[in-house]
């Protein structure tokens, strides 16, 4: 049974900044019937492409990011610019009394995350940072796994994330490939997600080695390709690709393994899965994960209960990112910060 949007008068509302191809997504959820907050304004560091993009959704329009973050009808934004520009803005929002929701990942080093968790902490407002792959119901169910002990002591994990990027993807934004707006290539622009993941399911990292590569494309500064080996507080170790040289994309494969069990799922779908209490898997309904986080993020505003992703998880990602890319250029492993 679908339960009803709460009426126009007491959602939340919302404003989005940024709207390139993730924040026109953002803007669409926030206009449709299911969405759980009211989409009140939408902005734009180039005022002619939110115009444009108002136009073609009906969403409306403010002259400039500063005149939305003034607005007293705005509660909290939706942050979707590149992510290099992430701290400025979300700072900014933070400080004119937003919450946020802030587009992965939470900036591009250690240090921007830092900033945006000083500016959390003194503005008492929530911050979520996208990393929905945690609400697949089937994500939700090996972690329960993992944390209830079913799988045993965890050993081992494998992670692929194998796609194909074309050229002109690169040739598409002059952010896109660098080291400044995009933080990164295969592994800080598509690998986050399940850099997250990996930390969600398995904890704490104490060491990374990687390799990484520019094996495909031309005319980007950042790798395209990175392999790593990690090894976690409690004692497991991880092996993890990114890439976006795999023409045809594979599908997105984690393993799981422990003196227990172990599971294996492909795109986010159980292949296998056998623990020492049974091998059953449950029948897991259809999800939609970005409107999922989106009522995780207005619930926790409304509740004042910490979202499902906090900040402080976000930035152990980008911590584990920045680590994988210092041992890449210096040989050696590297303890995240």
């Amino acid at each position: 049974m679908t339960t009803p949007a709460p009426s126009s008068s007491d959602r939340l509302r919302i404003g989005v900044i940024g709207v390139g191809v993730i924040g026109k997504a953002h803007i669409k959820r926030l206009l449709t019937d299911s969405s759980p907050a009211q989409l009140v304004a939408i902005a734009d560091a180039d005022p002619a492409s939110a115009q444009a993009v108002g136009d073609d959704l009906g969403a409306p329009v403010d002259a400039s990011v500063p005149e939305l973050l003034a607005r007293t009808d705005v509660d909290a934004v939706i942050i979707a610019i590149p992510s290099g520009l992430h701290a400025d803005v979300t700072i900014a929002a933070l400080d004119a009394g937003k919450h946020v929701l802030l587009e992965k990942p939470i900036d591009v080093t250690v240090d921007a995350a830092d900033r945006i968790i000083a500016a959390e902490q003194r503005s008492g407002k929530t911050l979520s940072v996208v990393s929905q792959r945690r609400f697949a119901p089937e994500n939700q169910f090996l972690r329960d796994a993992i944390q209830s002990g079913r799988l045993g002591n965890l050993t081992t994990a494998n992670i692929e994330i194998a796609l194909w990027r074309t050229q002109e993807y690169y040739d598409s934004g002059a952010w896109r490939g660098t080291w400044a707006l995009d933080g990164g290539g295969a592994l800080m622009n598509q690998g986050v997600h399940l850099v997250d993941l990996a930390l969600w399911l398995l904890g704490d990292v104490e060491e990374v080695y990687a390799h990484s590569g520019l094996l495909a494309h031309e005319r980007i500064e950042v790798e395209d390709t990175i392999t790593i080996t990690a090894r976690f507080t409690s004692g497991a170790l991880l092996t993890f690709l990114a890439t976006t040289t795999a023409y045809g994309n594979l599908p997105l494969r984690v393993a799981v393994m422990g003196d227990g069990g172990t599971a294996v799922t492909l795109s986010e779908k159980f292949t296998h899965f056998i623990a020492r209490d049974g091998h059953e898997v449950p029948a897991f309904e259809p999800v939609d994960q970005q409107l999922a986080q989106l009522t995780d993020f207005v619930t926790a505003v409304t509740t004042g209960q910490p979202p499902l992703v906090t900040s402080s998880q976000a930035r152990a990602a980008v911590a584990f990112i920045e680590a994988a890319y210092t041992s890449a250029r210096t040989g050696q492993p590297v303890r995240p910060r």
